[in-house]
């Protein structure tokens, strides 16, 4: 028969695990509506992919290789994988943090155990990165079944993504923990901030292409950086390799940043 562990064993295998215990909770809080996770992460970005890669590549491709180098499909696979996971973060770091400090209130109840608002925070951003990666795994696969990834390294796209989401996904975590009333904010942010992202990031089109007026969002956008480190794996876009470091220099540095803002704000909302 086992024995539960004493409250000191209990407790100091919280502070040092809880991080992992609190990412634990909110994997199995997705399990109980996995469906609804599935379809929104995979099942819509996958329709999308096939209605614009499939659809309108039929109507591109007499004249891609002139504009993109590649086939239309293999041109935007990349975009359109680094953009469902952007998109995904938005809605996993925004109202479910809303909802843990406001409404119902669900980062208090692990706070009153030895669990520090930064073990929260990190529990919940662990939860969030195994979703995008996954997420962007099973996406991949259907690239790369429709043959828009020739290149080896291609699977490694999966993996920039992810990156993309945190880049986006952790400021917006800090953003949303410092909220203390939801009058649309998150409705705003999704408007006027990630449908832009969206749209003039180089998604359908070369950045190049665009005018200067709206070429900045490009630049300071992680669906483009993240989109055209895919590209560079998953088809050999040529580009010079100080700008590919660039890339990645950028979602780490903006994720890091998140990530710093974000414990931040945890331990200043809980008191500690």
């Amino acid at each position: 028969m086992t024995r539960a562990h004493s409250p000191a064993v209990s407790a100091a295998r919280a502070r040092r695990w809880g991080s992992f215990f609190y990412a634990e909770q909110v994997l199995r809080v997705m399990r109980g509506y996995g469906w609804s996770v599935f379809l929104y992460s995979v099942g819509q970005p996958v329709a999308y992919l096939f209605a614009m890669g499939v659809g309108l590549a039929s109507l591109v491709d007499a004249n891609a290789d002139a504009v993109f180098g590649v086939s239309y499909l293999s041109f935007i696979a990349p975009a359109l994988l680094v953009s469902a996971a952007v998109m995904t973060a938005s809605g996993e770091f925004s109202y479910p943090i809303m909802d843990g400090f406001k409404w119902r209130r669900v980062f208090f109840g692990p706070h009153a155990s030895p669990l520090v608002p930064q073990q929260i925070a990190a529990g919940h951003i662990m939860a969030g990165t195994l979703r995008f990666l996954l997420q962007s795994l099973i996406y991949f696969a259907v690239v790369a079944l429709f043959g828009a990834s020739p290149s080896g390294w291609g699977w490694l796209s999966a993996l920039v993504a992810t990156l993309a989401a945190l880049s986006f996904g952790l400021p917006l975590m800090a953003y949303a923990s410092s909220l203390t009333k939801d009058s649309g904010q998150f409705a705003l942010v999704q408007r006027f901030i990630v449908m832009p992202l969206f749209l003039f990031s180089g998604t359908f089109f070369p950045l190049d292409s665009l005018p200067l007026a709206v070429r900045w969002i490009g630049w300071i956008s992680p669906v483009w950086h993240g989109t055209e480190l895919g590209r560079v794996l998953t088809y050999g876009l040529e580009e010079p390799p100080l700008l590919t470091l660039a890339h990645l220099v950028f979602l780490v540095a903006t994720a890091s940043a998140g990530w710093v803002l974000t414990r931040r704000q945890f331990a200043k909302r809980m008191g500690s």
